[in-house]
């Protein structure tokens, strides 16, 4: 007898290509953002035109003093080689673009289709850096955080509409954090120090690479641990020297040190960012006003919170002055457990979250905070939170907040229905995902993934439930707050200008600030550090 052979499959599934799947993702939000094109500039996108005509028709010696605008130079000497690199490209469409005098707020379509279009371009950098972080996840992760990375309404706000480089950023870090989960640890360090020539102001995790390169990578004994550390040192050391060695041998470097730390500027950026520094405010003028009408002499202070472009202030009445040396040390106290934990257990997989940390940290205790800061810490929040449970449901809150506290940076109204619906759909992708994925079994299967310590079990226990009820699920307190939020909003944009016409306009700023902070210090992913479900450390 002839032996039975099993029958084919008809038409067999096409092999996934998660490859031609993220372009697609990207090429989705390409359109989004090219429709948006004609929308709101802001003054950052004079700022980097003015950037593009000081680079490209000043010699490098006078990029960091020149004062031809308000709009001086003020970032690392990488960004300044970038925009140099693309003003050869805006000189060639139109030289008005690059002009320093005659082109001072300049806003023809060529230089607003230019810069708008060298955004999205860039934004290549941040779909390579989410490649690397998720091919090695499972399909459902890799989509949930293409979504909510690669169509983050927060970037299409502070980039596409408000006008910055933050994905081009982000993407360079998200290689470096690649690096160091494949264990590619001095490529992770060398990328990061590159990420710092690029914009300082990611410095705040650099504690954090400190502590586990030296742990991780340096500690194998010592003579390969010394040859490791010197390796190391030389590499960053190189990364410095290529960026700032033509402004030493100009004798800039004062000037240019000068430009990137103005700590002349107020505490707080003109909008509070929603950190600590709001609560500090608010609850020095209630001192102030309490103490005043008990019949204290209390002197109200000259200078503004929000020095903005000019000068020192000190603008506290009843409570101690704040320095940027004191909110460097905030900042430093507030990172210790991570620090702590990076040294005592240097884990791959859990770098990430750690450096999400550290930018939490900086963003709620830093120096002149803008509010687009938020993006430091969303962005890489967003690898964490799908890998649990809890991890998702902070994230679901923190990412609305936030995204909730760029609303002011688009003041107009034709922005608003824009802004809204950036909001909205964000908010119904990120349910309808994680629902998804928790629904699946995934909580479950990691709930039951191995034996673990006994203060996990609680947080095993609420993954489990959530996955046999249907998936994702917020507590009764994260939906009060988000009433709230839609009441914060009514009041602002519809109420006030009813009751109060144009008189106190700084009220509704100061209810999203207020409120936005609220939400970010009371949610538990902005004070926990969590490895395998056990916290190590708070910051207050």
């Amino acid at each position: 007898m002839e032996a039975q052979t099993a029958p084919k499959l008809q038409n067999p599934p096409k092999p996934r290509n998660p490859i031609t799947e993220l372009w697609w993702f990207f090429a989705i939000s390409a359109c989004v953002k090219l429709l948006l094109i004609p929308a709101y500039k802001s003054t950052d996108f004079e700022v980097h035109r003015h950037w593009l005509a000081i680079t490209h028709s000043l010699p490098l010696s006078q990029w960091y003093s020149d004062e031809t605008s308000i709009w001086t130079l003020d970032y690392p000497p990488f960004f300044a080689y970038f925009e140099r690199f693309l003003s050869v490209f805006a000189n060639l469409i139109d030289p008005q673009i690059v002009h320093l005098q005659k082109g001072l707020n300049y806003s023809s379509n060529t230089v607003l289709y230019f810069q708008r279009i060298s955004v999205i371009l860039s934004d290549l950098c941040l779909l390579y850096g989410v490649f690397r972080l998720t091919r090695n996840s499972d399909s459902m992760k890799q989509k949930m955080i293409w979504v909510l990375v690669i169509w983050s309404p927060m970037l299409v706000i502070v980039d596409h509409l408000h006008f910055q480089y933050n994905g081009f950023l982000l993407g360079i870090l998200l290689i470096s954090l690649s690096c160091l989960e494949e264990g590619r640890d001095l490529m992770g360090g060398l990328i990061f120090a590159v990420l710092l020539c690029f914009k300082h102001l990611f410095a705040v995790a650099a504690p954090v690479y400190f502590v586990y390169l030296l742990r991780h990578y340096c500690w194998k004994g010592l003579v390969r641990g010394f040859w490791r550390l010197s390796v190391l040192g030389t590499v960053v050391v190189a990364v410095f020297a290529l960026a700032y060695a033509p402004f030493v041998y100009h004798g800039q470097m004062q000037q240019v040190i000068h430009r990137m730390f103005p700590f002349g500027r107020g505490l707080c950026h003109a909008y509070w960012a929603p950190n600590f520094w709001v609560f500090y405010i608010i609850l020095d003028k209630v001192l102030a006003f309490l103490l005043g009408r008990l019949g204290f002499n209390i002197q109200a202070p000259a200078a503004s919170f929000t020095g903005g472009l000019v000068g020192d202030s000190s603008p506290f009445a009843v409570l101690p002055q704040v320095t940027p040396a004191t909110t460097f040390i905030l900042v430093l106290i507030s990172l210790s457990p991570c620090l702590i934990k990076a040294w005592r257990h240097p884990r791959p997989s859990l770098i990430t979250r750690w450096v999400a940390y550290a930018y939490t940290c900086g963003f709620m205790f830093g120096w002149h905070v803008h509010e687009k800061a938020s993006l430091h810490f969303v962005i890489p929040l967003a690898i964490v939170a799908v890998q649990s449970l809890d991890n998702a449901r902070h994230y679901f809150l923190i990412s609305i907040v936030s995204c909730y506290s760029l609303f002011p940076l688009l003041y107009e109204a034709q922005e608003y229905p824009i802004r809204v619906l950036l909001l909205l759909l964000h908010s119904t992708l990120m349910w309808l995902g994680f629902s998804a994925q928790f629904a699946n079994g995934i909580a479950l299967e990691t709930a039951n993934s191995g034996k673990k310590k006994d203060d996990d079990f609680q947080t095993k226990r609420r993954s489990v439930a959530a996955a046999q009820k249907g998936g994702f699920i917020i507590g009764c307190v994260h939906w009060s707050y988000l009433v709230g939020m839609l009441l914060v909003e009514i009041w602002g944009q519809f109420l006030h200008p009813i009751i109060f016409g144009e008189k106190l306009p700084f009220i509704p700023l100061m209810l999203i600030s207020t409120y936005c902070g609220i939400g970010v210090i009371g949610d538990k992913s902005i004070y926990w550090v969590r490895s395998n479900g056990n916290m190590v450390g708070r910051i207050l």
